[in-house]
C-alpha cells in the first residue's frame, strides 16, 4: 500500500512561507536514496543553505551581542549551526514525514535520522534563499533559531577555556595543571589533578583521563572564585 502523502500546506505553515517554486521545496524534501531523485537530491541545497545559515546566525549574534567577544561568538555560532541543532530545528518543522527516500531507508526509520534532518534543515534554507533571496532565508532562520538562541543545550565553553580567559582578563598567566594521584590499573585508571592559578589556591579534580580531571578542577576554581554558578552549569 503507497504511503499517503501529508498535507503540505501543513509544513508550509510552520516554515511560515510560501515558495514561488515550490519544486524547490520538493527537492529540499528528496533524499538521494528516492527513485524520484534522478541526481536531484537535496544535497546541493543543504551545500548552499549551509553557507545562508552561517551568514544569517553570525549577523544575528553580532546584533543579539553587541559587547560579546569575538571567541563568544564563534562559540555560540558553533553552537547553533551544528549537526543536532539544524536536526532540532527540522524536528520543529515536522519535516520527517514530507521526506521522500528509497524504500529501504524508509522502512529503517531514515525519517527520524538525525543527518539526514539536519541536512534537510539547511537544504529549505538553501530552497528559500534561491527562492526569494537572503532577506527571507534570514527571516526563516531567525524564527526558527531563536529559541536555540536563547537557550543553549550546553554550555557555550568547556571549563579549562573558561578558566584560561577569566585568568588572561585579570593579566594572569595562563592556569597549569599537574597529577596529583594516579591510581587503578591501567586499562581503567583514575588521576586526581591539581590546577594553578598565580595568586589563588590550587583546586583539585577527578576523572578516568587526565583531560577529565583537569575539566573538572577547572570547574571547581570557576566555581569557587564565583565565576561560574550551580544556577548556570549545574553540577560536575
Amino acid at each position: 500500500m503507497a504511503r499517503r502523502r501529508p498535507n503540505l500546506d501543513e509544513l508550509l505553515n510552520k516554515l511560515d512561507y510560501r515558495f514561488e517554486r515550490p519544486e524547490l521545496l520538493d527537492e529540499a524534501l528528496t533524499h538521494v536514496s528516492a527513485p524520484q531523485a534522478a541526481g536531484q537530491s537535496y544535497q546541493r541545497l543543504e551545500f548552499l543553505g549551509d553557507r545562508v545559515l552561517g551568514l544569517a546566525i553570525a549577523a544575528l549574534l553580532y546584533r543579539k551581542f553587541p559587547d560579546a567577544p569575538e571567541g563568544e561568538l564563534s562559540r555560540r555560532l558553533a553552537e547553533l549551526v551544528r549537526r543536532e541543532s539544524c536536526a532540532e530545528i527540522a524536528i520543529s518543522w515536522d519535516v520527517g514525514p514530507y521526506l521522500k527516500l528509497g524504500a529501504g531507508e524508509a522502512h529503517s526509520g531514515e525519517r527520524r535520522n538525525q543527518t539526514i534532518l539536519a541536512d534537510v534543515c539547511e537544504a529549505i534554507i538553501g530552497a528559500v534563499f534561491l527562492d526569494s533571496g537572503y532577506e527571507a532565508a534570514r527571516a526563516l532562520v531567525e524564527r526558527s533559531f531563536q529559541p536555540l538562541l536563547e537557550a543553549p543545550r550546553r554550555p557555550l565553553r568547556d571549563p579549562k577555556s573558561a578558566l584560561q580567559e577569566w585568568a588572561q582578563g585579570q593579566g594572569l598567566p595562563p592556569p597549569t595543571y599537574s597529577v596529583a594521584e594516579q591510581t587503578g590499573p591501567d586499562h581503567a585508571p583514575k588521576f586526581r589533578v591539581m590546577v594553578k592559578v598565580k595568586g589563588a589556591e590550587g583546586e583539585f579534580g577527578s576523572g578516568t583521563s587526565k583531560r577529565i580531571a583537569e575539566q573538572a578542577a577547572a570547574r571547581s576554581l570557576l566555581m569557587r572564585e564565583g565565576v561560574w554558578t550551580e544556577e548556570e552549569h549545574g553540577t560536575a
